[in-house]
């Protein structure tokens, strides 16, 4: 799992995202969010990264 920067204009893409969560409801918002991460998980595809980032984000016990 990578701990350091990597992404090339976090900036763009921080920006990318407010916008593709404007004007949508909070329901919207989350079912976009929900998408984008398994989107993104799908693009990682290795099972050991995916636990250690759900391990490091906290929302996963380690073990």
């Amino acid at each position: 799992m990578r701990t350091t920067p990597h992404l090339q204009d976090a900036d763009a893409f921080y920006e990318q995202l407010l916008d593709a969560h404007a004007g949508l409801s909070r329901e919207q918002s989350e079912l976009l969010n929900a998408r984008l991460i398994l989107l993104l998980a799908n693009q990682i595809g290795d099972a050991r990264v995916l636990q250690e980032c759900l391990q490091a984000a906290g929302l996963e016990a380690p073990g």
